[in-house]
């Protein structure tokens, strides 16, 4: 069994690497749910495969599955993809998995976050959420990794790192009562050093409107590499995204990274608004203390909300008149990586995207190999095809 250090990742010197830097595999989890998931997560499955064996083509994939549904997941996935008996309640691995740190020799280890289920008893999404809670650990243990367990909560999907001391969150997220309410804003600060290794912390306003995980930041805006971010973008003056993005866009810009430099933003166009169909609505069997997924309601599509493989970039279909439009912008940023569209639309009925329902493992490097495995991988933004 992995150890649980009493000791923090800051104390040891290691932080968390950024998603675009190396990694040695990627971990998911199976859904299964029908309150979450229409048709008992047949249709969702299906986009949980084609997500998984996209990121295979680039590093070794593994997936937690129930035994109630293992057989049916070893049917459904390539047989390059590991998959594990590992219970849980749901499918975001982003946000109850753990959060890999690695220091200046390569060693990695794992950051297990408090998990309340986005909320608790005030607006958590479902109950109980118990499995979840022991998501991190048993992935550990397979992984062969030391455990830091954090006293605070968190989830994966909540922050993002350059790698070199900025994170970037939300206070929508990360200051709602519903986390950790005896936190105030410099509180967490010194817990994200503690727990990250961050020395700067960028502090967004709100998330993306309809955001039922209270505006996590993986809706909004993603790093390309280090001084480079995406960020969702509208310029519909109707839409409740609007002045969302353009504080983004503003507290960005008046920011510095922990290295003193000032960002590059690139818009991303934001989809159409994605409402739930009657026929989707009737698919989801209604359960007492879940969130209810009823007809009309607007999901919040994000093309920010991807995976960043070693050789591809995974990002979600969303809508036909800027698929395309996205796929080639990412690909001028990520020269080195193949771009693969995966059918998105049912992963976000569920509440969610590509980056929620994954988590890498970053590569054993040390500092200098990781570095210049960064700069081939994101070395500029022209393309190289």
């Amino acid at each position: 069994m992995a150890a649980t250090l009493d000791t923090t990742p800051a104390d040891d010197g290691f932080a968390m690497p950024g998603e675009f830097e190396p990694h040695s595999g990627c971990w998911m989890l199976w859904p299964e749910r029908p309150d979450n998931w229409r048709l008992s997560a047949r249709p969702v499955q299906q986009a949980f495969a084609s997500v998984a064996t996209a990121i295979a083509t680039s590093e070794p994939v593994s997936v937690g599955v129930s035994r109630r549904q293992y057989a049916n997941a070893r049917a459904m996935l390539p047989a390059a993809i590991r998959v594990v008996e590992l219970a849980s309640n749901d499918a975001w691995m982003r946000d109850v998995g753990p959060t890999f740190v690695r220091n200046a020799a390569g060693v990695i280890r794992g950051v297990h976050w408090q998990f309340n289920a986005w909320g608790g008893l005030q607006g958590g999404l479902y109950f109980p959420w118990d499995r979840d809670c022991d998501v991190a650990q048993k992935v550990l243990e397979i992984e062969n990794r030391e455990r830091y367990r954090a006293p605070f909560i968190m989830e994966g999907g909540a922050l993002h790192t350059d790698g070199q001391g900025t994170v970037i969150t939300t206070e929508e997220c990360l200051l709602h009562a519903n986390r950790n309410p005896g936190l105030d804003q410099g509180a967490l600060e010194i817990l994200m050093h503690e727990y990250l290794g961050a020395s700067t912390i960028v502090w967004l306003g709100k998330g993306v409107p309809n955001d039922e995980t209270d505006g996590h930041i993986d809706e909004l805006m993603t790093f390309v590499k280090p001084g480079v971010v995406l960020l969702t973008w509208t310029d519909s003056k109707r839409d409740p995204l609007y002045a969302v993005c353009r504080d983004a866009y503003d507290r960005l810009s008046q920011s510095r990274d922990a290295r003193s430099r000032r960002f590059t933003i690139h818009k991303l166009p934001q989809p159409a608004p994605v409402l739930i169909t009657k026929q989707e609505a009737a698919g989801i069997d209604a359960s007492a203390g879940t969130f209810p997924r009823r007809a009309g309601d607007r999901m919040p599509g994000s093309y920010a909300n991807l995976y960043i493989g070693n050789s591809v970039v995974v990002m979600p279909l969303l809508d036909r008149r800027y698929d395309r439009k996205v796929a080639v912008q990412l690909a001028k940023l990520f020269p080195r990586r193949r771009i693969v569209g995966v059918q998105a639309r049912e992963i976000l009925l569920g509440g969610g995207g590509i980056h929620c329902i994954t988590q890498q493992v970053p590569a054993a490097l040390t500092a200098k190999a990781g570095r210049i495995g960064a700069a081939r991988a994101t070395s500029d933004a022209s393309p190289s095809r």
